[in-house]
């Protein structure tokens, strides 16, 4: 009988869990999280904080399905593997023998980088615990200012307007979302943001968080203003977690490397979800994500791969969706907003919760876009050569599943390519043609209302 030992209770290690349940059922199958939670929701926190879902709904795995799956999940930490033994050792003291393991410890938000960042008051919307402490605090607080320019800030500042708190938005940059979204889309987004009453602050960075007996009172900003506020909510980032494969013979660089098979450099040690810098024959380089749907394509390939099949990773097209202050956004493929200009997309450590090292990386050469308007939508399209590469919508999302397909399948859009690139209602029109003639030639039944 084959021992498992999956580190993480996440989108890739539950994944990893059923795989290995499904082509393996006769072994033993270990779980460790140093939660003391069922696997939920990372991607539902964002609506917890607005009371759209309870914090009941955002579980996503009952107590019957580890039982039914043969799954041992045991609450403690992980702190450290011994690779010569083929042990995991955990803060209770106990010592887990494995025949494969497979580390999917995600990623946490990294923590305020400026004087006062460790004041009570300064919060994050990484995980279940301080989401509850966040959604607590703002019971009592006045004001908040939140700093970050990626979907979890967004999301924060929406959390904390919804509750009521006068909440104020810091960008470094002169639009929002800089990596992804152009001028014309951070308009959209920034007209429903001030609708919900939160306040943009352009050209702004937090200097220093001011306290006052331990608590925070204000943030002084580099331009010399001062706000008053209670909380300092903080999303700059994230940063996979590493303590495990730190300081021993684990390769790693941004992420735990492991080739297109998500095996590390150890035998027997794989590597899934935002923990993982994994080989991406999509790109042909490694990747950092912190998607949803790379955590569960990489945990089901790592599993298949621990019991011995040699099934390599197909990330398919970089997908995100979210709903923000009512606009619903969607992302495909390559889109960042940093090719429209020649302005390069800056290299950090860290990388946005929900974001793709693909669709925030520069493009480069060879790209054009097609752009539609109406209203509130837009639509936003990458091609190069004879194919679509790129997607970015906002609002209706009538197009969301044709522009997956079509991108994912490298469909051939010559033939519609004048459409697309005369905008309006040519482009939606073009879109459609070119999705329906691709299922008819798979087989498909075309869907009446695509995209809902």
């Amino acid at each position: 009988m084959r021992r498992y030992v999956i580190i993480g209770n996440g989108a890739a290690g539950v994944t990893a869990a059923e795989e290995l349940y499904r082509l393996d059922g006769r072994a033993s199958i270990t779980m460790v999280s140093d939660e003391p939670y069922l696997m939920y929701s990372r991607p539902g926190l964002a609506y917890i904080l607005i009371d759209e879902v309870s914090v009941e709904q955002a579980i996503a795995r009952k107590p019957e399905w580890y039982t039914r799956h043969h799954i041992n999940l045991i609450t403690s930490r992980a702190e450290r593997i011994d690779f010569a033994q083929r042990q995991v050792w955990l803060a209770n003291g106990q010592a887990l023998a494995y025949d494969a393991v497979l580390i999917a410890v995600g990623a946490q938000a990294v923590p305020a980088p400026f004087t006062g960042g460790k004041l009570d008051g300064v919060v994050y919307l990484d995980n279940l615990d301080n989401t509850l402490t966040l959604m607590e605090r703002a019971k009592t607080a006045q004001a908040a200012v939140v700093v970050g320019g990626g979907i979890t800030a967004l999301e924060m500042a929406e959390g904390l307007a919804h509750h009521r708190v006068e909440t104020h938005y810091l960008v470094r940059k002169t639009n929002l979302w800089s990596t992804l979204l152009n001028d014309k889309e951070s308009q959209l987004v920034e007209t429903q943001i001030k609708h919900h009453g939160v306040h943009i602050h352009y050209g702004s960075e937090i200097a220093e968080i001011v306290g006052a007996q331990g608590r925070v009172v204000g943030v002084r900003t580099n331009r010399g203003e001062m706000i008053p506020c209670e909380m300092v909510g903080v999303a700059i980032g994230v940063r996979p977690n590493l303590a495990l494969a730190k300081g021993t013979p684990l390769k790693i660089d941004r992420g735990i490397m492991t080739n297109e098979y998500l095996e590390t450099n150890l035998p027997g040690v794989f590597a899934a979800g935002d923990c993982a810098q994994i080989y991406d024959t999509w790109t042909g380089a490694h990747h950092v994500d912190s998607l949803w749907p790379t955590a569960i394509t990489s945990g089901r390939t790592a599993a298949a791969n621990m019991t011995g099949a040699r099934v390599p990773y197909h990330k398919g097209v970089p997908f995100n969706a979210a709903l923000l202050f009512g606009v619903h956004l969607t992302a495909i493929g390559q889109v960042a907003a940093a090719g429209r200009d020649g302005e390069k997309t800056e290299e950090v450590s860290f990388i946005s919760r929900g974001a793709s090292e693909v669709w925030e990386a520069n493009p480069g050469g060879g790209y054009t876009s097609a752009w539609a308007v109406d209203g509130t939508s837009s639509q936003r399209l990458v091609l190069r050569d004879q194919a679509l590469v790129g997607a970015l919508l906002l609002g209706n999302q009538r197009l969301a599943d044709p522009l997956r397909d079509l991108i994912d399948q490298h469909v051939n859009i010559s033939a519609v390519r004048a459409g697309l690139m005369a905008g309006g209602t040519a482009l939606a029109a073009a879109v459609m043609t070119a999705w329906q003639q691709s299922q008819r030639q798979h087989g498909h039944k075309i869907p009446n209302k695509p995209g809902g």
